[in-house]
């Protein structure tokens, strides 16, 4: 098995609904929501991309760090690299349904644990699509982070005490989900959050609370007073307001104002090891990875997943290397260069 043919394997799987193109950056795509692609004209998954590509990296080699520690803790336990399976759901109307929504996220779940990290459920228009991410993670001893829609916060609360008995490492509400299209379409509910009902929810839960989908410091701050653990900066690949800007770029003010204070995860564009150490040094704790990890699993189940996923983790290696850069904690802004 290599990169290649989980390529083409993952072509064939998602015809009609990813290209899985040469570059994966929402062109061909633009519009196609339900599907894997950007909202509108697909500017804010563009925005992504730009936005990492706007850095590039100082090359350095005149150090000692020759054999780089990639591993972190997160909520509390080891993993071997920061690097995250994004919650991704939908499998039936977002990628085709050639693999049933329970075979799809048991195998980001079991593949992200394969590789020694983590991997997210998520929620969507079907209830039936977070039980499937449950069972997932009670199927790999709790080696998973269960995230819920905008909903009622009633609702929320009830899943989240699933969630919790399923043995959940962490709980959260992607709260850009608060436009998704398709929840509409499906008779779902979803609005935005006060920050007071935010605080409800994390006094809900014994488990850390993360906010995802925090694109203002302002915002950021607001998630923080709430009592979150974490934030992921997101604007949701795209897929919910045309013409936001990317993940890179607003994450350096939200990393001014809170860094030390929670964990801030990022996603968006991740295509690379080099796309994570760029965000590491512009401050992320650790990130969150979407579209190639659904090209791994349709392309070769749970193994394809730690595919994906380990070859990342080689490439941020490889640049820590040539960065200079020994473990996790030393990868700063002089990293990057704008």
């Amino acid at each position: 098995m290599d990169w290649k043919e989980i390529r083409q394997k993952a072509r064939e799987m998602l015809e009609g609904f990813c290209r899985v193109c040469p570059v994966c950056d929402g062109r061909a795509c633009a519009g196609e929501v339900p599907g894997m692609g950007g909202i509108g004209t697909g500017s804010s998954f563009r925005a992504n991309l730009q936005a990492l590509e706007k850095y590039r990296v100082n090359l350095r080699t005149l150090h000692g760090a020759s054999n780089p520690d990639t591993g972190t803790e997160i909520f509390g336990r080891r993993i071997s690299f920061p690097i995250l399976a994004a919650p991704l759901t939908g499998a039936s109307y977002n990628m085709g349904g050639r693999l049933t929504e329970r075979e799809f996220i048991g195998a980001v779940i079991k593949g992200s644990r394969q590789a020694g990290t983590i991997g997210m459920c998520g929620d969507g228009g079907d209830p039936g699509f977070f039980d499937s991410g449950l069972e997932a993670i009670a199927g790999e001893e709790g080696n998973g982070i269960a995230i819920i829609k905008p909903r009622a916060n009633e609702a929320i609360i009830e899943r989240m005490a699933r969630a919790e008995k399923s043995g959940a490492l962490a709980v959260g509400v992607d709260v850009d989900g608060a436009g998704l299209v398709v929840m509409a379409l499906h008779g779902q509910p979803v609005g935005p959050k006060t920050e007071g009902e935010l605080k409800e929810l994390v006094s809900a839960t014994g488990l850390p609370f993360i906010v995802k989908g925090v694109m203002t410091a302002d915002e950021a701050v607001a998630a923080a007073r709430a009592g979150a653990a974490a934030i992921v900066v997101s604007n949701h690949g795209g897929r919910i307001l045309d013409h936001t800007p990317g993940a890179a770029d607003v994450l350096p003010d939200i990393v001014a104002e809170l860094k030390g204070t929670l964990t801030i995860l990022a996603d968006g564009g991740v295509r690379s090891g080099v796309d994570v150490l760029k965000l590491l040094a512009l401050g992320a704790d650790a990130v969150l990875v979407g579209r190639p990890v659904v090209w791994g699993a349709f392309g070769a189940g749970a193994e394809g997943v730690k595919f994906v996923l380990e070859k990342m983790a080689a490439e941020l290696k490889q640049a820590m290397i040539l960065t200079g850069c020994p473990t996790i904690k030393e990868i700063g802004p002089g990293v990057v260069a704008r």
